[in-house]
C-alpha cells in the first residue's frame, strides 16, 4: 500500500452527471493541508486513469472490473427520455418503454444505460457522444434515453424530459484500485459514507498497544467478589496477618474475630 505521504494531493476523477462538490467541500474542511484535485473524465476513461495512477479514486458508473477495482455503490439514478418541448410525450409525467416503440431512439457511443439495443426504431447512425445526441434531439431527429443527471447536464431551453418508469437504470459508485488503498482513499471513503470527523479521519481505528494493555488492566465488574471467594480478599488477608503474629500473643485469633464474618465469639480450638 502506498503511504499517503508520498502523494502531496488527492486526485479524484468523476464522470459526467456526477457532482462531487459536496464531498470536495467536506474534504477541504477536514484536510485543509491536502489539496483535492478534481478530474472530469468520460465513462470510458475512468478505469484508465485509475489503472495508470492519474487518479487515486473516481466516481464511476457501474459495473466496474471487480478483479481490479474496489467499489462502493452510492446511488441509482432515474432514467428519463429527452424530447423537444412540444413533443407528444410531454403530455404525460411518466412513460414506459412501450411508449417509445414508434420513436427513433438515439444510441450514442458513450451510452451509460448499458443495453444492447434501445427501444423504438434505431437511428441511421450512432452519435459519437451524448452531447451530440442531444443536438440531434433538438433538431427533431430522434429522442434520447439517459440518466436524469445527464439530461440536466445537457439542458437546453427547447428540450425537456420525462421519466421512463421501466427502463434500466444507471448506478454511481466510488471506485479505486484494489491494490492502492492509501490513507487518503480511506479518508475519502469515510467522507462519502458520512462518518464524522471524530472517526479517526474516516479510517477504521485500531487502538495502539498501550491503550489495549491499559484496557486489559481495568477492573472487571464483580472482580471484588471473585477475589474474596478465592481467599485473597480482606478477610483472608487479616487471618494471614493474625497467624503470622501468633508469636506475639495470639494475634491471629484477634484478627480473625475483628474481621470475620460471623460477628460472634471466636470458636475454641480443640
Amino acid at each position: 500500500m502506498t503511504d499517503s505521504a508520498d502523494s502531496p494531493s488527492f486526485r479524484l476523477a468523476y464522470v459526467p452527471g456526477v457532482t462531487p462538490a459536496k464531498w470536495a467541500r467536506i474534504w477541504q474542511e477536514r484536510l485543509p493541508d491536502v489539496p483535492l484535485t478534481l478530474l472530469q473524465v468520460t465513462p470510458a476513461e475512468a478505469s484508465d486513469v485509475l489503472r495508470d495512477g492519474s487518479a487515486d479514486a473516481a466516481f464511476v458508473r457501474l459495473p466496474v472490473d471487480r478483479t481490479v477495482f474496489s467499489a462502493i455503490p452510492l446511488y441509482t439514478e432515474t432514467t428519463v427520455v429527452v424530447v423537444p418541448k412540444d413533443h407528444v410525450i410531454t403530455a404525460a409525467e411518466e412513460i414506459t418503454l412501450d411508449d417509445l416503440a414508434d420513436e427513433v431512439v438515439l444510441h450514442p457511443l458513450d451510452d451509460v444505460i448499458g443495453w444492447e439495443r434501445p427501444p423504438g426504431e434505431p437511428a441511421f447512425e450512432r452519435p459519437a457522444t451524448t452531447a451530440d445526441a442531444v443536438e440531434l434531439v433538438a433538431a427533431n431527429i430522434g429522442v434520447l434515453v439517459v440518466p436524469q443527471s445527464l439530461a440536466r447536464l445537457h439542458h437546453r431551453r427547447d428540450l425537456t424530459y420525462r421519466t421512463v418508469v421501466d427502463a434500466p437504470r444507471s448506478a454511481v459508485a466510488l471506485s479505486w484500485p484494489e491494490e492502492a488503498t492509501t490513507d487518503h482513499v480511506e479518508d475519502f471513503i469515510g467522507i462519502v459514507r458520512g462518518r464524522t470527523v471524530n472517526s479517526t479521519r474516516g479510517r477504521e481505528r485500531q487502538a495502539p498497544a498501550g491503550e489495549r494493555e491499559s484496557e486489559r488492566r481495568k477492573p472487571q465488574p464483580g472482580g471484588a467478589q471473585r477475589k474474596s471467594a478465592g481467599g485473597t480478599g480482606k478477610a483472608s488477608g487479616a487471618g494471614a496477618r493474625g497467624r503470622s503474629g501468633g508469636a506475639k500473643g495470639g494475634g491471629g485469633a484477634k484478627g480473625g474475630a475483628r474481621r470475620g464474618t460471623g460477628g460472634g465469639k471466636p470458636r475454641r480450638r480443640s
